[in-house]
């Protein structure tokens, strides 16, 4: 059985996803054991697998693909080969409805001051975040992938930086008490 997905992203992270000298590329295909077809005029990456679709490889790849896409660095989006991480997408129209400036207004909330709010986020939830568009996208394992979602979604329906924070943090703690926990048990 072969994997083929035609996915189409931003013309303007194309030459992100190709890479100086074409590296990125070559490194996806190589780790995921697939080849990309990508046409620099509209955006539309053909992922086909090499061989028989034995592993989840290719699902990563267009995973790896949708990342870059969504404004992740090559560096960040190939975390997603690591363990069980995932790519969760938020489209900001859920908290904004169709209006531009209440999605502007929530992307800055999100991003904060200097990419403060953002900073604090992926570090006290140990994902990493993108806000590109009207798309804010995580990439981190489950238990950590929730934390961040609801995190975004707390910050996007108005809630104070600061609740947030402590809410990140309280899972932080709560998490470490059921690893020290296991070590006892």
């Amino acid at each position: 059985m072969s994997f083929e997905k035609l996915i189409r992203i931003p013309n303007d992270r194309i030459a992100v996803l190709i890479g100086k000298l074409g590296n990125v590329k070559s490194k996806i295909e190589k780790l995921c054991h697939v080849s990309l077809d990508i046409d620099g005029d509209t955006g539309e990456v053909l992922i086909k697998s090499q061989g028989d679709v034995e592993s989840i490889q290719p699902f990563k790849a267009q995973e790896i693909v949708t990342a870059i896409g969504r404004g992740f660095s090559p560096e960040n989006a190939l975390t997603l080969l690591k363990g069980e991480n995932a790519l969760h997408v938020i489209d900001l129209r859920e908290f904004a409805g169709k209006s531009s400036a209440n999605i502007e207004r929530i992307k800055g909330r999100i991003i904060g001051e200097g990419g403060r709010a953002r900073r604090n986020m992926e570090n006290l939830s140990g994902t990493h975040i993108s806000v590109y568009g009207r798309i804010v996208s995580i990439i981190g394992d489950s238990s950590k992938l929730r934390i961040a979602v609801d995190a975004i979604s707390a910050i996007s329906s108005g809630s104070l930086h600061g609740s947030v924070y402590g809410k990140l943090e309280a899972a932080n703690r709560q998490a470490k008490q059921e690893k020290m926990k296991l070590w006892e048990d």
